[in-house]
């Protein structure tokens, strides 16, 4: 007789029911290869170490709340909220750097990055990308538009007036506004938007 392999979706109801050991059986069950895939990216055991629980306290805050919902698989969620804390490190410690202006010795040249992207460099680029687009989906259709016709279709605020039937002014206002918008999104999301 072949013995009941309890699914994921099993464990997390057991979990939620008062049974603490099938969160521990959840976690065992993915942590190497949640680990490994950290690990892959950042290359430092400590930094993955650190990563990997942070990753686990918001996976089970995110249960207990009652706030996860079953959308595939729960080890892709997993991984999701992953690669995001990866991308939210890398993010914060690759801050721009402060110059002082008073250094007489300062050389613009050495804070040019010369060598070419690395792989968190156009993971955080890529994801910086997706980030934008899913914050203009939240702003009015004209607004929309035209940052769409501008940034993405690379016309001139002239030839978007014309498209889209407005003035000069108006095509630039609703350009305006939506970088207001976007703006204003971004702070009430905390997002940060730079390597």
């Amino acid at each position: 007789m072949k013995a009941h392999v309890i699914n994921d979706k099993e464990l997390i109801s057991s979990y939620l029911l008062g049974n603490q050991a099938s969160l521990e059986k959840l976690i065992h069950r993915h942590k190497n290869r949640v680990f490994a895939y950290i690990l892959m990216i950042v290359k430092d055991k400590q930094l993955a170490d650190d990563i990997f629980q942070d990753t686990f306290i918001k996976v089970i805050n995110t249960i207990r709340s009652g706030a996860y919902k079953e959308e595939g698989k729960f080890i892709q969620w997993v991984m999701r909220i992953a690669h995001n804390l990866i991308i939210d490190y890398f993010r914060k410690s690759n801050r721009i750097p402060v110059i002082d202006n008073n250094n007489e010795e300062f050389d613009i040249f050495d804070t040019i990055n010369i060598t070419d992207e690395s792989i968190e460099d156009r993971m955080i680029t890529k994801q910086i990308h997706q980030d934008v687009r899913a914050l203009i989906e939240f702003l009015p259709s004209e607004q929309k538009e035209v940052l769409y016709l501008r940034h993405y279709s690379e016309m001139s605020f002239k030839d978007i007036a014309e498209q889209t039937n407005v003035s000069i002014n108006t095509a630039l206002g609703r350009m305006r506004y939506a970088l207001i918008n976007l703006r204003k999104l971004i702070d009430e999301k905390e997002l940060v938007l730079t390597h």
